[in-house]
């Protein structure tokens, strides 16, 4: 999108307006490949009911099937790689673009950048691929091996959106907390979060990172995130499994009271810290009694956050070979159970803060009525956790942007309810990034996502 811009293109939500369609797909998971395919599909149809002469996908799925939708789907005229995205301008322009010898790719900070997430938080991508041999998992084989960003690059990035009115950072990466090893730097996660926490700016800030290996979870890095007051206490950490003979089969190893003792670790390193992971139900061979490891081991850790994937069998993944698939049923069932346990963990964890005053970032009037504003505390991260939603305010009316305090005064299942108290400092608005000389395109699946938003990956 940055690049289109760059080069005087103008960027359009509406489909019917664009002269050029850009699908940008996922292939992780069965899902995403099924919503990127009928995405395609939807778009291909303006090119005879709109004005688009051109239809282009990128991204994962071009990495997996290329030759399966130059065969079968003659309305894509372009295709684009994750290692090709410096030809997106030549390919949208029309040019006829063949596969060579492509460099891995990697975005740095003079990358141009169109923003679609909300003018108050970003992502910065400060890695990419992966080298760690999880054996349900096919991002290695599309992403490429890990590599990571400069230093001096993300920093430069950092400031530069915290610049522009930017409140909230966000790091992703296939592993973040391997960054930097790949060109020598000990402690590099550590080292960059403490940095960025030295970024002078005229408001309060939020620096997060997400996807922590466990065992890349070092005391360095909790202490860097326990000494600084904008470095968000939150760890959001994949641990995909409890079961020894499960994270064997996921080549993943530690097993469930490795892990406890790494979340009491954790909490007495951070008092208050949100933690946040995820777990695959149904992987094959996955037993009763390993389910149930799996259940107690949610019960004892009382997760903050939880989120659980239904394991999906992808034909060019390891665990693709293994033996004894949980059906279907058993799979959807399995997940519906943990999630119930999380429910009532998260209900309970929720009342506690009735009464207490929290900091939130404001984020505008409610996506469910607009009688209520919405925003979120620290311990929510963008698009994947719940929101606080203000029932009432004193003082100045909220705006978007705004890091205020909130007094909560109800707790729902996932989300919490409060008043927004007035503000200690005026809050200034937050100005958009500067306007760029924005062909039209329908630049993602989501018009709200980021051309570096993670793909939810299971890791």
């Amino acid at each position: 999108m940055g690049q289109l811009a760059a080069r005087g293109h103008e960027l359009t939500p509406h489909a019917a307006d664009a002269d050029v369609l850009v699908v940008n797909t996922c292939s992780f998971i069965d899902p995403a490949k099924e919503e990127s395919i009928n995405t395609i599909l939807e778009m291909a149809q303006y090119k005879t009911l709109g004005r688009a002469k051109r239809l282009v996908v990128a991204g994962c799925l071009v990495e997996r099937y290329r030759g399966d939708i130059r065969k079968d789907m003659p309305e894509v005229d372009a295709l684009i790689g994750t290692n090709e995205i410096d030809k997106i301008v030549a390919v949208c322009e029309g040019a006829q673009h063949e596969v060579g010898t492509v460099e891995p790719y990697l975005y740095h900070d003079l990358t141009p950048r169109i923003f679609s997430t909300p003018r108050h938080f970003a992502y910065i991508k400060i890695a990419e691929g992966c080298d760690h041999p999880c054996s349900f998992c096919v991002i290695p084989q599309y992403r490429g091996k890990f590599r990571s960003r400069r230093f001096e690059s993300v920093v430069a990035e950092a400031t530069r959106l915290f610049g522009q009115g930017v409140r909230e950072i966000n790091l992703i990466g296939q592993d973040t907390t391997f960054y930097g090893e790949d060109f020598g730097l000990k402690d590099g996660l550590a080292n960059l979060l403490g940095r960025l926490a030295q970024i002078e700016t005229p408001q309060q800030k939020w620096v997060r990172f997400l996807y922590a290996y466990p065992n890349r979870v070092t005391q360095k890095l909790l202490d860097t995130i326990a000494e600084h007051a904008s470095l968000v206490k939150y760890i959001d950490m994949p641990l995909q499994h409890a079961s020894a003979g499960v994270l064997k089969r996921m080549k993943r190893g530690a097993n469930g009271d490795i892990f406890l003792k790494l979340l009491e670790r954790i909490r007495k390193t951070i008092p208050g810290v949100t933690i946040r992971t995820s777990f695959i139900a149904g992987f094959p061979g996955e037993t009763r009694q390993e389910f149930e490891e799996l259940c107690d081991f949610v019960k004892a850790a009382q997760f903050d956050r939880m989120g659980v994937f239904s394991y999906s069998d992808e034909d060019t993944s390891k665990s693709f070979e293994l033996d004894g698939k949980v059906d279907g049923r058993t799979i959807h069932n399995r997940k519906r159970t943990l999630m119930a346990i999380q429910r009532k963990i998260s209900k309970v964890r929720n009342r506690l803060l009735i009464g207490r005053e929290m900091p939130i970032l404001v984020e505008g009037v409610s996506e469910e009525t607009d009688l209520l504003w919405q925003g979120r505390m620290p311990s929510q991260a963008p698009e994947i956790d719940g929101v606080t939603l203000i029932n009432d305010f004193e003082g100045d009316e909220p705006r978007a942007g705004q890091i205020r305090t909130l007094r909560i005064t109800e707790a729902l299942d996932y989300d919490v309810v409060g008043t927004l108290l007035p503000s200690i400092a005026t809050e200034l608005a937050l100005p958009f990034p500067p306007p760029a000389s924005l062909i039209h395109i329908q630049p993602m699946l989501q018009p709200a996502a980021s051309f570096v938003q993670p793909e939810m990956p299971v890791r």
